[in-house]
């Protein structure tokens, strides 16, 4: 699972009721433009829908966006499955309305990454690039 040969695969998703998907949609169009594939689950998704999406697809990652502020539980449970379901090599980042403090904890619990509002898409491309593709011996 995770990191098979070509191009970055990235499952991007909206778990929980969050029904705010636009920064989702740019993310996930960022990504697609900078030539990985990218899965993108829609609305409501279950912490179990997205591990699920991110093994069938042989996603090398998976890409959460939260406003909800359940983000400490959501990232959690995701890395929990992922980690059940012996895929603990599908890399986890997000981002969203997460405050500075908590970013710390996630980060012990195994996310790779967090955005926060006012990241570009560039960066988040390059932080991909620089973090999944050198997994997958993919160029920057």
């Amino acid at each position: 699972m995770g990191v098979a040969a070509g191009p970055i695969r990235v499952v991007v998703a909206k778990p929980g009721l969050d029904g705010h998907d636009r920064g989702a949609k740019v993310i996930a169009r960022a990504l697609r433009d900078a030539g990985m594939e990218v899965i993108y689950t829609g609305l409501h998704q279950t912490p179990e829908q997205i591990v699920d999406a991110a093994i069938q697809e042989d996603a090398d990652a998976i890409g959460l966006s939260v406003l909800s502020g359940a983000h400490n539980t959501l990232f959690a449970k995701v890395i929990e499955l992922l980690a059940e379901r012996d895929a603990a090599d599908i890399r986890l980042f997000g981002g969203g309305i997460i405050p500075e403090e908590d970013i710390p904890l996630l980060k012990e619990k195994g996310v790779a990454e967090i955005f926060t509002p006012g990241a570009t898409t560039g960066a988040i491309v390059e932080w991909v690039r620089a973090n999944i593709g050198v997994e997958k011996g993919v160029e920057k």
